[in-house]
């Protein structure tokens, strides 16, 4: 036995080594592209930096965090962010899992539902916010000329002007193009799931109803969750979709938006920095907490 373990031991240092050797390639390569540009936009949070002038800058230390936290404008753009984050997640998981259930199933022309079903998620962003928001416009839009047609509406809705119809704009336009994203991961999720329960079900002639949510919910329950928290940091970083379908207005701008704004638009790098470290941190915290709380719902 004393001769065995140092041989376990040296494979295990071999293993790990050969791990991070592999490792290497991408964690270089992720310093270089992501590490370095966040260390800078960390570092010009503490300075007030201009685009004019990022050579001959100046220390502040923590004024720009202060005056974010006296800043209504920025939470504004806080709240704006939970408002879409909030509904939108929930809305994309529930039409995903409905979405993925039925693609699920063996059909004629199954194969290209699937494609189609997809289009809206690889359409770029830019691209279909732009779509979206000519089919919007309240003067030539076709959403409300088909709108006013079925007598649904009398007048054109200004969907991108004002600024509650705005924030509705934009989550329906993010659950039409992130729905489909859903609902391929919850269709992997779906398919990957043990089939002899399902047959045991059939066999025993349980309802569709029951068999959804004593069956199929709770063993899909791990592969929601890690939908929902991908999901939800994506959603929380929104930036292109609401720019583009708001025009950038303040009034309904995310943490995003406010820190491109002050980055270009007001030549404000040290104050725009320090908007997009705290959303930095902010999305960090919650995938922390995210996480945690998945891992002790799987464990239970």
């Amino acid at each position: 036995m004393k001769l065995i373990l140092p041989i376990i031991k040296k494979k295990k240092v071999g293993n790990n080594l050969s791990n991070w050797l592999f490792l290497a390639p991408c964690l270089i390569v992720l310093v270089v592209c992501a590490g370095w540009p966040l260390f800078r936009t960390i570092f010009f949070s503490f300075t007030d930096a201009t685009l004019d002038n990022l050579k001959e800058i100046t220390f502040v230390g923590t004024d720009n965090f202060v005056s974010l936290a006296r800043n209504q404008e920025w939470w504004k753009a806080v709240l704006n962010t939970f408002i879409i984050a909030i509904i939108s997640v929930p809305l994309e998981t529930c039409l995903g899992i409905i979405v993925a259930l039925v693609l699920n199933k063996s059909f004629k022309g199954c194969g290209i539902m699937r494609a189609v079903v997809l289009i809206p998620w690889t359409i770029p962003t830019i691209v279909s916010a732009r779509m979206w928001a000519w089919m919007l416009n309240d003067a030539y839009g076709i959403i409300n000329e088909l709108l006013i047609r079925a007598s649904i509406i009398d007048v054109p809705i200004p969907w991108t002007v004002s600024n509650t119809m705005s924030i509705v704009s934009i989550i329906l336009v993010d659950v039409w193009k992130t729905t489909p994203y859903m609902a391929l991961l919850l269709l992997a999720g779906l398919q990957s799931l043990p089939q002899d329960c399902f047959e045991a079900a059939d066999v025993d002639s349980i309802p569709p109803l029951k068999k959804f949510f004593k069956l199929i919910l709770p063993l899909m329950k791990p592969t929601i969750i890690v939908a929902m928290i991908f999901r939800t940091l994506d959603a929380v970083k929104i930036f292109d979709l609401v720019y583009i379908l708001s025009s950038g207005n303040s009034a309904n701008a995310t943490m995003s938006v406010f820190a491109r704004k002050h980055l270009v638009d007001y030549n404000e790098v040290g104050y725009g920095s320090a908007a997009a470290t705290v959303l930095l941190f902010f999305v960090a915290f919650l995938g922390v907490i995210y996480i945690s709380f998945s891992s002790r719902k799987m464990r239970d």
